[in-house]
């Protein structure tokens, strides 16, 4: 093949035009993310229950639909969450790859299996599965210069008309949740007006129902009609009730005399707010805000790139003194990431290229890789786009990684070409059609071995595959690229641009290069005589070389173990949690100590705040708080860093009396957490209940609290809280003809609200909503002063036939996989990993009574799974690599040669990782498979030619020597080229440079051992499997002169 395009410059350069232009294109139409998709598919049922309990919601609602959902197609686990106000959701995690479209539709359909067992307070509100959105990508906060024009209510119902409708129609926006509220009608009564009266909170519901209703009316003259009608026309009736003066003449009752009761007599009738559950601020300020969250298939750069345009559009049409800020953009860091590994993708090329340079010493040399190995970078962007990847971080690692050996492929080619120039006076077409005949078997076997040890990375389940997915293609896709390069396009322009020199031409270099040449002799001079020492010391070799094993297996099994390392993004979370029941006002005057501690941090930007919402539950003992900071660029020193933040605000806040502050990182992946750490559920799985699952979570926090390798273990989710109960004597209720159903609409028309139905405002529906007037539901002897419809039509009071008792009941209850569940979260302490704090934790959960279990879930979950799938990555990479050169030599035992190499490697990978404080991760695993492909590459640049020297004759060992001999150079060059190129990543800073030194220091320490090690131990290797194993060796190119043999040896 490769003489066809030696003779055919032009269709090299056509083929290599046809992938430079696919590239391109496919550059341009990539999609850009930090992370490809990671997190398993799920699904979320929310639902409302106005006026249940957390307990009433899960027995009645969420645990009659998990039941539906159990044996839904991939499951993979479902956690269900009820609040105290009423809310309550249910995520239900797949496996990865699972179709979340078809996902969603049969979670639909069972939801309609279980939807006729449901209250029909909760049909009525609707019960909404949706597609589970990432974490907030941004934040769009509202103010007004006007309060009085524009308060928070008004700037809710703008927003909830003007802008979410927008943001939710932007392409890649999953959710545009409100944070305010929009208007609505609300029915404030007065129970002791009503009781004054004899009328209930349920003739209020029923007479707003019945003149409050939009009434289909027809029309005179329609069809069919009589002979000689002249006119239709539709006819109206004022049905529907727009304004607070109709909704006040409401007729609550009609009394003999001739007079009425109207709703204004018992109640206060205002245009307010639907509801005033959250509420927002900016930088200690009131206003209203719009948390933005992806679809599962967006993609954050485009997604708010979008936004931003369309808020500026929606703004040319904002209210006088309105305007909008987005202080919280999460996408940036993303961009910077990217833009960070763009710029050391760059660096690395420089820095292989200049090795090259180094080593060959001509522009004309330089250059032919300088041109190949981009083309084959751009065909890698081609198969990105076909098979659906993103360019995130994890792709551009592998590029970067992948530099080195792309070029290898090309320097190989020119440096063949090269030596037969120069030594046997052939032209360069010439030269280059010998070469090419010498060294293109090798070049595809020892790619068939490269892309054997990535390919397995491919195939792995869960959210690890799909990060190991993204090395694998890259890897593959390049190193094809490369190959199928050096066969074609390298050779012609090797036929093209070199130039012809003199037999046996030497070039005498002068100056640097004199002296490196000089220098690097004396080397290759001194590592030929320690070679021949070593052979003659094969058994002391082979002892130095099992100690090796021991020392890499004894650092390995002692290295922490976590997911991925945890990133500087930019910006920090604050949890706030008031004890139970405390009241908004007291969460706000709390909220307000935070954000003094806060706001005057130099690094600080901004911070938005929420009250009423955390990422633990919903109430209004709960708020969150997102905290960007500044630049990068901005922030120099340790103490600039989130983690430093972190730390530094928990000190400032550890004084506000009555709430627990937590500030965390943010998770590397967002999708799999909220909070950098580890996610238990603490189970009872044997039906102990409530309080006996409170009880032993005590215990593990307590036990938690004492170890040396657990910090800030803490319940995640709403402490249990206050409770007034209502005691009703069921024998007095009978007597007095009062059913339950009427007791029941009383108290959620009170207490809970009522959602009637709707009116017509400014073009747009919005409810209709009873509640008691608020003073009249803050006392405990409030409640028994509501009235309830006997079977006569009576109202009786509450006191007549109940009494009201404190207790302790759940603010917030859990189901996970089907078992009530409570939510540990917590982190490793100073010096351990979170491998080392997830043993510990069920190392501890053992000591529970009996009945109670515990599972991972988020990060945790994977962190597991990627545990106990590393040993068999390891694995196939090795069997991988032995396979192929089983075939390649046609041997089984000359392989061993070659494997017995990989542990040095593995023993830089690990040493390099303890001596920086790393962790065994994922980026760890990777780098380790990348150092077991190229330790076997180098080890295969020596054996493959002792191999050949052998079967032409010589002896064992001579041919061990002369292998070793010529393979140094070719070996130092590109171990240098390729270790260079990691250079950039293992020092790298910024965004995403912990994730960027975590996989370059691995690959760095591997690669220095791998080589170091492997030029000593790879001849001794072929030298004793050779004695072991005696049988007659295949030459499949056998080389007729030294000259020959060199060129083969290249690969």
């Amino acid at each position: 093949m490769a003489k066809f395009f030696i003779d055919r410059p032009i269709f090299a350069w056509v083929v290599a035009l046809f992938i430079i232009v696919l590239g391109g294109i496919a550059l341009t139409k990539l999609p850009i993310a930090q992370y490809p998709k990671v997190a398993p598919p799920a699904i979320v049922i929310n639902t409302a229950y106005p006026g249940a309990s957390a307990k009433v919601l899960e027995d009645s609602v969420l645990s009659v639909i998990e039941r539906e959902m159990n044996g839904s197609p991939g499951l993979v686990y479902m956690e269900s969450v009820a609040q105290a106000d009423g809310t309550g959701s249910i995520t239900i995690s797949f496996e990865a790859g699972t179709n979340v479209d078809l996902a969603q539709v049969d979670v639909q359909n069972r939801l309609s299996r279980a939807t006729p067992r449901l209250p029909a307070s909760v049909t009525q509100q609707g019960v909404r599965v949706d597609k589970a959105s990432s974490n907030f990508l941004l934040f769009i906060m509202l103010s007004s210069e006007d309060a009085k024009a524009y308060d928070t209510v008004a700037l809710g119902d703008y927003a909830s008309r003007n802008i979410v409708p927008e943001i939710q129609r932007v392409a890649g926006v999953g959710q545009a949740q409100l944070f305010g509220t929009e208007k609505a009608m609300r029915i404030w009564f007065d129970p002791a007006k009503l009781q004054g009266y004899k009328l209930s909170a349920e003739d209020v519901t029923a007479a707003i129902r019945s003149q409050n209703a939009q009434v289909a009316s027809g029309a005179i003259g329609d069809l069919p009609n009589i002979t000689g009608q002249k006119i239709a026309a539709t006819v109206t009736v004022m049905g529907q009730l727009s304004s607070i003066g109709q909704f006040e003449n409401i007729v609550l009752r009609a009394n003999p005399d001739g007079s009425t009761v109207r709703l204004k007599d018992v109640a206060t009738i205002e245009i307010g707010g639907q509801a005033y559950a959250t509420s927002a601020r900016l930088n200690g300020k009131d206003a209203v805000g719009i948390g933005v969250q992806l679809t599962p298939s967006g993609n954050a750069l485009a997604t708010a790139k979008a936004v931003h345009a369309r808020m500026e559009e929606l703004q040319k049409f904002f209210p006088k003194g309105v305007k909008y800020s987005i202080p919280y953009d999460s996408s940036k860091f993303v961009s910077i990431s990217i833009e960070k590994v763009a710029h050391t993708l760059l660096e690395a090329i420089v820095l292989v290229f200049l090795v090259m340079y180094l080593f060959l010493q001509n522009w004309r040399y330089t250059l032919i890789p300088t041109i190949v190995v981009p083309i084959a970078l751009l065909g890698t962007f081609a198969v990105m786009q076909a098979v659906g990847f993103s360019i995130n971080v994890l792709a551009m690692f592998g590029m970067v990684l992948v530099i080195g050996i792309v070029v290898d492929d090309a320097i190989v080619v020119v440096e063949n070409v090269e030596r037969i120039m120069s030594e046997e006076g052939l032209p360069p077409r010439e030269a280059a059609i010998k070469a090419m005949g010498q060294i293109s078997g090798a070049i595809v076997g020892i790619t068939l071995v490269l892309i054997a040890v990535f390919i397995p990375l491919a195939f792995f389940a869960g959210s690890t595959g799909n990060i190991y997915r993204q090395f694998s293609i890259v890897m593959v896709a390049s190193i094809s690229f490369s190959a199928f390069m050096a066969l074609t396009l390298t050779p012609a322009l090797c036929a093209t641009l070199l130039k012809p020199v003199e037999a046996g031409h030497n070039h005498e270099k002068k100056g640097f290069f004199g002296w490196f040449n000089r220098t690097f002799a004396r080397s290759a001079k001194s590592y030929e005589g320690w070679v021949a020492r070593l052979l003659k010391r094969s058994v002391l070799m082979i002892g130095v070389y099992l100690a090796v094993i021991a020392g890499a297996v004894v650092v390995f099994r002692g290295l922490p173990t976590s997911f991925l390392p945890t990133e500087d993004q930019g910006y920090f979370i604050v949890n706030v949690q008031l004890p139970p029941g405390a009241a908004k006002e007291r969460t706000l005057e709390v909220m307000k100590q935070v954000e003094e501690a806060v706001l005057p941090q130099p690094e600080v930007a901004n911070m938005v705040s929420v009250l009423g919402f955390s990422f633990s539950g919903q109430g209004q003992n709960a708020a969150l708080a997102f905290v960007p900071l500044k630049d990068w660029s901005e922030r120099k020193g340790a103490n600039s860093t989130v983690d430093a933040m972190t730390g530094r605000i928990m000190g400032m806040t550890s004084g506000i009396r009555d709430a627990f502050v937590f500030a965390v990182n943010p998770p590397p992946i967002p999708e799999l957490g909220n909070a950098v750490g580890f996610s238990f559920r603490l189970q009872d799985r044997a039906g102990h209940g409530h309080d006996a699952l409170i009880n032993a979570r005590n215990m593990m926090l307590g036990m938690a609290g004492q170890s040396k390798v657990l910090a800030g273990v803490r319940p995640d989710g709403l402490e249990d809280a206050p409770q007034l109960r209502i005691e009703i004597d069921r024998d007095k209720a009978n007597a007095l003809g009062v059913d339950f159903t009427s007791i029941n609409a009383a108290l959620s028309t009170a207490l809970g609200s009522s959602y009637v139905n709707d009116f017509p405002n400014q073009g747009r529906l919005q409810r209709v909503i009873v509640q008691a007037d608020a003073p009249a539901r803050m006392q405990p002897d409030d409640l028994l002063r509501l009235n309830a419809r006997n079977a006569k039509g009576d109202p009786v009071p509450l006191s007549t036939f109940a009494t009201t008792k404190w207790v302790k009941g759940a603010q917030q209850t859990v189901r996970y996989n089907g078992y009530p569940a409570v939510r540990i979260e917590g982190s490793a302490a100073p010096g351990f990993s979170s491998g080392d704090a997830m043993d510990e934790m069920e190392k501890l959960a053992a000591k529970l009574p009996e009945g109670f279990g515990f599972e991972w879930t988020g990060q945790s979950r994977e962190e597991k799974l990627a545990g106990s799938q590393a040993i068999f990555l390891y694995a196939f990479a090795i069997l991988a690599v032995f396979l192929c050169l089983a075939a390649l030599y046609e041997s089984w035992s000359i392989p061993l040669s070659v494997i017995l190499v990989v542990p040095l490697g593995l023993l830089g990978v690990v040493l390099a990782t303890l001596l920086r404080n790393y962790s065994n991760d994922v980026y760890f695993q990777i780098g380790l498979v990348t150092v077991i492909g190229l330790s076997a590459k180098n080890a295969i640049l020596i054996v493959e030619f002792a191999k050949d020297l052998q079967a032409e004759g010589k002896g064992l060992i001579e041919a061990a020597l002369e292998a070793a001999h010529l393979r140094f150079r070719p070996i130092i060059m590109t171990s240098l080229a390729f270790g260079l190129g990691v250079v950039p990543l293992v020092i790298a800073t910024g965004a995403s440079s912990a994730s960027q030194r975590a996989i370059g220091t691995g690959v760095l320490g591997g690669m220095i051992t791998g080589t170091v090690l492997a030029v000593l131990f790879v001849p001794t290797f072929f030298v004793v499997v050779r004695k072991l194993f005696k049988g007659k060796i295949k030459s499949h190119n056998p080389p007729s002169t030294p000259a020959g043999k060199e060129a083969l040896s290249h690969d």
